[in-house]
């Protein structure tokens, strides 16, 4: 018999008759994180105190960062891969006295580092092994876990918080075993309304973390600039610069926004580059390094915020085929995920119908008959590759490693891999003390990261919003996304933005009015060292991850700010606006959703397929057997409507499933069918149509227009 009760802080208390070895307190474990923590600053209090500074100067330029990295000085330190665990690199041997330089292929936090749970795991999934197995690896991974929760929640509260998440008992057997954390069915349902309550005998409540992980990464490596790192994004590692003795001293380097080419030379070459590990392997060593990355594809959803409470998650442990699924409130709306399938390395992984069907599957499994889970209300999707790693120092080669390895090739070249979100700082001091140790570098001192802040973090506190509020007119829940994004600095966008010319809000102009998101944030994100319409709408703000329309509709806006900016031709602006919207149908879901209306079976009745005809020819009315732009532009005319040019094509676009610039009248019955089955809950186009003639021409599924 074993029982688990958990707290904000983690695992309180846990009892087994396993072993007595396993008789856990938590308590100490608790006492544990504090007196480590007061280690750390015991030792490096001055210089952690001085770290800790708020820097009240301007970031340096992208430019800036570029000369510095092509004036041919030697580094202490060359980075390659500006995710999660190459900016806690960054972070850790800049602050230790390390001249540090990090080359990033893409964007900051671009590939698997921006597409995760959005949890800071405490490691409890890790317990029950702990215990049952009497696995001590896997206590240790816990107490881990704990603490580098505990420091990351510290560290960047403006980006982080704890949140409570429910996991429902159906079960009566497993009652017992969860008895001293259980909850009565009432206050199961009290705090999950939206939880189905037929046979449910209560649910366990503990706590994890949650970030906003793509502005965490940011943080992490602004924070490292701000302390005389050089980090530059969109630059690739064309090869890996080595000696007479075949010694790794550098690389070559090309920046991907202009061209140039230049060699970084350094002391020390370390490879953090998460699923792509292997390919800088072979670089540095082509002759003895075996393969080690086994990628992992994880998929994700993004669901309308009233499909959970803004306050409470839910974890479904056991799902049809035994994998973990997690449905948690995020940025105002709700992520579901994840899926878990072997994949093949690519820049730009995909998320797959099946995938988002398999999720909603398993989320209608769990929440009321009341509340229809539709494919049509997945707003985003997206797909990220977990960076598995086979640890290339033991013998069977099949066995994935538990945490994360650091592995020093022949060449010299340091590469970590694996490993999770919460634990990047500690895998980061692993990596730096390992070259500190190989490279017999010179530092000013130990890790000084656990208790170092953040950017943004410095004079911050959760009322700041109010001041955005009350200082400068702005809505309330565009001051709290400001506050909760960019902590102290939301004052420097605040002192950006431009009057409004109305009573209210006085300053703020929105991007789009479902969002909190300020045409000034996209001024703003240049300076964070955005270099593409990407860039902003995915990390810089996290549109494109909470709802493909709305990103869509802003990127012409977006595309145009940054030009302003960065000085883009009209020829420039024209890529940029394709390659986003490209990445926004292919990486967002966008495609996934047209896949799943086009393969749906068609459920329209003969009077309801006349009547989707006759609207049909409302528009065709040369009887052409299609729908053009043109007919689009007639019509409206005709009918004193005044549409956008650019918002003309995105109709014709939103319903062209063939991509062929036509609406032809077998894809005109689908939307109709899409949106009667649930496939699609709105369609601009339709909504159009029914505001100029009336009464909808099908039944739609659950209301939803």
């Amino acid at each position: 018999m074993s029982w688990v009760r958990f707290t904000k802080t983690g695992v309180a208390v846990v009892a087994t008759s396993a072993a007595a070895i396993f008789a856990l307190d938590m308590t100490n474990e608790r006492r544990f994180q504090r007196q480590m923590k007061d280690h750390f600053r015991i030792a490096h209090a001055d210089r952690l105190a001085e770290l800790n500074k708020r820097a009240p100067s301007a970031l340096p330029t992208r430019k800036d960062i570029l000369t510095s990295l092509s004036k041919g000085e030697e580094f202490d330190v060359l980075i390659i891969g500006g995710g999660a665990t190459g900016a806690g690199v960054a972070l850790d041997a800049q602050t230790r006295g390390l001249k540090t330089a990090l080359v990033e292929l893409d964007d900051f936090s671009s590939g698997t580092s921006s597409r995760s749970t959005k949890l800071i795991h405490g490691g409890v999934r890790y317990l029950q092994a702990a215990i049952m197995k009497l696995d001590l690896e896997q206590y240790r991974m816990v107490k881990e876990a704990l603490f580098e929760r505990h420091n990351l929640l510290e560290i960047a509260p403006h980006l982080s918080s704890p949140l409570p998440i429910m996991l429902p008992i159906y079960k009566l057997w497993q009652v017992p075993y969860y008895w001293s954390g259980i909850k009565a069915k009432s206050q199961a349902l009290e705090r999950f309304p939206m939880l189905k309550n037929e046979s449910l005998k209560g649910a366990l409540i503990y706590y994890d973390g949650q970030h906003n992980d793509a502005r965490m990464n940011l943080a992490i490596i602004l924070t490292a600039i701000r302390h005389g790192a050089k980090c530059a994004n969109h630059v690739r590692v064309e090869k890996l610069n080595k000696d007479e003795n075949g010694k790794v001293i550098g690389a070559h380097v090309k920046d991907m926004v202009t061209g140039g080419e230049w060699d970084i030379k350094a002391k020390a070459v370390i490879n953090a580059t998460g699923p792509f590990t292997d390919s800088i392997r072979l670089m540095g060593d082509p002759e003895t390094a075996r393969p080690i990355c086994a990628p992992s594809s994880g998929v994700h959803i993004t669901l309308p915020g009233y499909y959970s409470p803004s306050n409470t998650g839910l974890l479904d442990p056991d799902t049809s085929d035994g994998r973990v699924i997690f449905f948690l409130p995020w940025e105002r709306m709700t992520i579901a995920g994840t899926t878990d399938a072997p994949s093949d390395v690519t820049l730009s992984p995909q998320p797959t119908d099946h995938d988002i069907e398999f999720i909603l599957q398993e989320i209608r499994g769990y929440l009321s008959k009341d509340v229809s889970v539709r494919r049509g209300d997945v707003m985003s999707a997206w797909s990220g590759l977990r960076p598995l790693v086979r640890d290339p120092n033991k013998k069977d080669t099949k066995s994935l490693a538990r945490n994360h390895i650091i592995e020093v090739g022949k060449s010299g070249l340091v590469t970590i891999a694996g490993g999770k979100w919460t634990t990047y700082r500690h895998m980061a001091e692993e990596t730096v003390d390992t070259v500190v140790k190989v490279h017999d570098l010179k530092t000013e001192s130990g890790c000084v990261t656990p208790g170092l802040l953040l950017e943004g973090a410095h004079d911050w506190n959760s009322l700041q919003y109010i001041h955005l509020v009350q200082d400068y007119g702005m809505e309330v829940d565009v001051a709290q996304h400001l506050s909760n994004t960019y902590g102290d600095r939301a004052f420097v966008v605040a002192r950006m933005c431009k009057m409004t010319g109305k009573r209210w809000p006085i300053v703020g102009q929105r991007l789009h009015p479902e969002f909190p998101y300020l045409d000034a944030e996209v001024r703003y994100a240049v300076r964070e060292y955005a270099c593409t319409a990407v860039d902003v709408i995915a990390r810089r703000m996290r549109l494109a991850f909470l709802n493909t329309y709305a990103a869509h509709e802003v990127l012409p806006d977006v595309v145009r700010v940054m030009g302003e900016e960065l000085g883009w031709s009209y020829a420039e602006q024209r890529q940029q606006l394709d390659k986003a919207r490209a990445f926004i149908d292919l990486e967002m879901g966008q495609n996934a959703k047209q896949t799943a209306v086009s393969n749906a079976p068609l459920n329209l009745t003969k009077e309801e397929m006349q009547k989707a005809k006759e609207r049909f020819n409302q528009l065709d009315k040369d009887r052409k057997g299609h729908i053009t732009v043109n007919d689009l532009r007639k019509h409206f005319r005709e009918h004193n409507q005044k549409i956008d040019e650019r918002v003309l094509h995105e109709l014709l676009n939103e319903v062209d499933l063939n991509k062929n610039g036509e609406i032809e009248i077998a894809e005109f019955f689908q939307l109709y069918s899409g949106l009667k089955g649930g496939q699609l809950t709105s369609n601009r186009l339709v909504g159009y149509l029914d505001e100029i003639h009336g009464t909808p021409s099908v039944n739609r599924a659950c209301g939803g227009i």
